[in-house]
């Protein structure tokens, strides 16, 4: 099997699998959750061949899709470079994006709750045309 190229994503050397894995669709979105340990079998397999970019959000499931990752990270997390997102949420069957100091510190803390880890290693907000919580 040929080798995964590495790229650099930014300015600060960071380098990544040109080839990354979006988790979404796993335990979210384009039809029911996947079966859990067909997904980390999945994630184990893509590593293994050499895709080390993981991306998830914790909107995804809500939340389920970084706990997934989570149970499919432990043993290697180090050979993994991992991205998620945060900011939208639902409400009364209606989307938004929250930002604030306190949502932000509050989303970061569950994900690292959610994946288990003590760090990810891009995370950022989601954008979107959602609308802003009313103050």
């Amino acid at each position: 099997m040929a080798a995964v190229k590495k790229i650099k994503l930014g300015s600060q050397g960071f380098k990544v699998s040109a080839q990354g894995l979006g988790c979404m669709s796993m335990s979210a979105s384009y039809g029911p959750p996947k079966p859990e340990p067909d997904m980390i079998a999945l994630i184990h397999r893509a590593v293994d061949s050499g895709i080390t970019f993981l991306d998830t959000s914790d909107v995804y499931g809500p939340d389920t899709n970084e706990d997934l990752l989570g149970k499919a990270l432990k043993g290697i997390r180090d050979r993994v470079q991992l991205a998620t997102k945060f900011g939208v949420y639902y409400e009364g069957g209606k989307g938004y994006i929250r930002g604030d100091p306190a949502h932000v510190r509050a989303a970061c803390e569950g994900i690292l709750k959610r994946l288990g880890v003590d760090r990810v290693d891009l995370c950022y907000q989601h954008t979107s045309i959602l609308e802003s919580p009313s103050k």
